[in-house]
């Protein structure tokens, strides 16, 4: 397994959050985006969407299958990384340096329930 960078939260669905005042930065970790194969298209959602912690809020499309990415946290799109959805590939090439969405989170409180480095790599050995 790659390096996971220690600066992240992460999910049970393989999405790494960087958190900077109330804005999250979200994206797909290492582990995702090798599991998915050749990433050939994503959609993501415009600014000023609003989501609450669990929805959909866009897709990842590989040669092998088609998967939803889920918000971890509510709020709202600040923006969305079109260079990612104009070349998908990114994803594969560096999952941690190719964010897909910025979001204004509505209930900061709500990392408190994101996992840590050492507690997402457990998960990652344990459901790999």
């Amino acid at each position: 397994m790659s390096t996971i960078p220690e600066n992240l939260y992460y999910t049970e669905e393989h999405e790494w959050i960087s958190v900077e005042g109330d804005v999250a930065t979200i994206g797909i970790t290492d582990f995702a985006q090798s599991s998915l194969g050749d990433i050939v298209f994503v959609e993501l959602p415009d600014s000023e969407t609003e989501f609450e912690d669990g929805d959909s809020f866009g897709v990842v499309e590989s040669i092998k299958s088609v998967s939803d990415l889920y918000t971890p946290l509510s709020g709202t799109v600040l923006e969305k990384n079109e260079e990612v959805e104009d070349s998908p590939e990114k994803l594969n090439e560096n999952a941690f340096g190719s964010w897909l969405v910025k979001l204004k989170m509505s209930d900061s409180s709500q990392v408190e329930k994101l996992l840590s480095a050492e507690k997402y790599k457990a998960f990652c050995e344990t459901n790999s």
